[in-house]
Parts: structure tokens; C-alpha cells; sequence
């Protein structure tokens, strides 16, 4: 006998490792350790590298302002700009407040 799972909302679709981490980030209370920073990146890095803009945007804000090298900085914009691209409005305005007097042409994905 075959059992069929009922069709699941998208909500919960989201990977587990992107759940914990934004929970980690955002809802947590050790959310400003700098432990539970670097775990919550680890957790962030696969989905945002499989294209989960959800991922990419936290990512990319979590490196642009707690990394310590310009190198992880750079990639942290980066994975902003592919947010934003994405039509992530979080990531528009980090974009922003990084770069104010540099406004990037960032559109919406061609449908």
C-alpha cells in the first residue's frame, strides 16, 4: 500500500538549515553572539549558493556588515545584488544604505 502526502504549503517548503538560521538571526535570544552569527552563515552559505533568495539576502546583509575581510564584504554585495535582482525588497534597501550615492540598476527578472 502506497501513502500519499498531502501537498505542502510553501511556507514550510523552506529548507531546514535556512529556517534554524534566519531563527537563529532574527528570533533567537543569543542572535548577536558572534558564534551564533558564524553558525547561522554556515547554515545560509548552501541555500544561497542553490539560488534560495531568501538565503542569499540575509547572507549577503550578515556579510556585509559583521565580516571582518573585504573579500567576504565583496561577496556579501554580490549575493545582495542577485537578491535584489530576485525582487527581494530587503535587499534593494541594504543595497541602498551601502551604497547611497551609487544607485545600481537593479531590475526585476525578465519573465
Amino acid at each position: 500500500m502506497k501513502f500519499r502526502l498531502s501537498p505542502v504549503e510553501p511556507f514550510s517548503m523552506r529548507p531546514l538549515p535556512l529556517r534554524v538560521a534566519l531563527w537563529l538571526l532574527d528570533d533567537s535570544p543569543f542572535g548577536e553572539a558572534a558564534s551564533v552569527k558564524k553558525i547561522a552563515g554556515h547554515l545560509l552559505r548552501q541555500p544561497a549558493r542553490r539560488g534560495v533568495v531568501q538565503a542569499q539576502s540575509r547572507l549577503g546583509r550578515l556579510l556585509c556588515h559583521e565580516a571582518a575581510d573585504i573579500c567576504a564584504r565583496r561577496r556579501g554585495q554580490e549575493l545582495l545584488r542577485q537578491a535584489a535582482r530576485a525582487g527581494d525588497s530587503p535587499a534593494r534597501h541594504a543595497l541602498d544604505q551601502l551604497n547611497p550615492q551609487l544607485r545600481l540598476n537593479v531590475r526585476a527578472r525578465p519573465r
